[in-house]
């Protein structure tokens, strides 16, 4: 029998040692791959050098003289607006129009039935006939007492009499006439007409219908219809106490009448096609707004204008001064600043925080921070950083048409 671990004499397959020495051998495989892989996959200095910067066009700042303006969201509103109601009560018999018709002044729109008050105009006519007649003696017999007491043959206090019949009898004459106007009064009212041109609404009372009336509305009335104006019409916005700030501003720096021109775009508009006249600015800020009311009037003369709807307002505030303009992608917001990427000495990139003016034909307008020579990034921005070089081509700026609300 051999001895237990001899060598000389080979002993049975141990598998386990076998894989435990192949495990080995793989393990040192995967480290020697570990080290020098990245040394492999590592690009030298030089070629890292080699990797160009990134390529940006730029450009000067378009230069222009720009007016100063504002901008707000307005609302129209009718110059003149009325309720239709009877100073009359009675029976509704006629209605002269169609429903959102174009009505103009004296133009019928309801008729109440006027039988009851042309009998009480005939009533107190009469009553005024007798009272001309008792005046009309009285005027008489006064004459011939005060001839009868200038000759002695009557008595002075017999003409006093008489004169006071008469007085009295002028004063029933007056009464009656007061009632025939009084009468004429209710009359005429039993027709309503326009009192303007506009367009009216839908009628409220149809034929047929008892309809109440006050003359001087304290006592409950029967709402017949509304009539509104519509050329022109009016156009409310407000003004926030900054933008209130410029606005006076601006007149006080221009001799004559400044800021009373204003331009309008419709919502299904882009540009600014109507221009209208501002003509009220109120007199003082609401506190709870901080805004101040303002009132532009506006020529409708096709009618497409409508009380209640919405436009933008454009307001011109200042003369044209120098500006420098860029294109809006340029700017960009740092907090509650914005700054303008340009290329400085030796090509890298440097920002500048730069006031912001409106949009105009597609630009933005920089009050301040660049200057005319600035070199400004117009494309590429997002594959550059502040202090990074670039490559930096020719590019140019243009003007849009004004067809994008600025």
């Amino acid at each position: 029998m051999p001895e237990i671990g001899s060598l000389t004499h080979p002993g049975p397959y141990k598998p386990g040692a076998v894989a435990w020495l192949g495990s080995l051998a793989a393990l040192g495989i995967v480290t020697a791959g570990v080290v020098v892989a990245p040394r492999l996959l590592a690009p030298s200095a030089d070629q890292a050098a080699a990797v160009a910067p990134p390529a940006v066009a730029v450009s000067a700042p378009l230069q222009r003289d720009v007016d100063t303006r504002l901008k707000f969201l307005g609302q129209f509103s009718a110059v003149n607006q009325v309720e239709l109601r009877a100073q009359v009560g009675g029976t509704l018999t006629q209605i002269g129009f169609e429903d959102g018709d174009i009505v103009h002044k004296g133009d019928l729109l309801f008729e109440i039935d006027p039988t009851p008050y042309q009998i009480k105009l005939s009533e107190v006519t009469a009553q005024l006939e007798s009272a001309r007649a008792r005046l009309d003696l009285a005027n008489r017999e006064a004459m011939r007492a005060s001839t009868l007491a200038r000759t002695g043959a009557g008595s002075v206090q017999a003409a006093d009499q008489r004169g006071a019949e008469q007085r009295a009898a002028q004063a029933a004459v007056n009464e009656a006439e007061a009632r025939v106007r009084d009468a004429l009064f209710d009359v005429n009212h039993t027709r309503i007409t326009a009192p303007f041109t506009g367009r009216i609404g839908s009628h409220l009372v149809s034929v047929g219908n008892l309809v109440a009336g006050s003359r001087a509305g304290n006592s409950p009335t029967t709402l017949l219809a509304t009539l509104v104006s519509i050329d022109p019409i009016y156009l409310n916005f407000d003004m926030s106490e900054a933008d209130y700030m410029t606005f006076q501003r601006g007149r006080q720096q221009q001799k004559g009448p400044l800021a009373d021109k204003v331009q309008i775009s419709l919502a299904d508009e882009k540009g600014f096609t109507r221009k209208g006249t501002l003509d009220f600015v109120d007199n003082t800020l609401d506190r709870s707004s901080g805004t101040i009311h303002a009132r532009a009037t506006i020529p409708n003369s096709d009618l497409l204008l409508t009380p209640g709807g919405f436009a933008r307002v454009r307001l011109e505030v200042a003369p044209p001064a120098p500006a420098l303009l860029v294109p809006d992608a340029s700017v960009l917001p740092d907090q509650s600043e914005y700054i303008v990427l340009t290329v400085g000495p030796s090509d890298v990139v440097t920002p500048k925080r730069v006031q912001l003016g409106d949009l105009r034909d597609g630009l933005r307008v920089i009050r301040s921070g660049l200057d005319p020579s600035d070199r400004v990034i117009i494309d590429g921005i997002p594959t550059v950083r502040p202090g990074s070089k670039v490559s930096p081509q020719s590019g140019s700026i243009r003007l849009a048409s004004d067809q994008s609300g600025s």
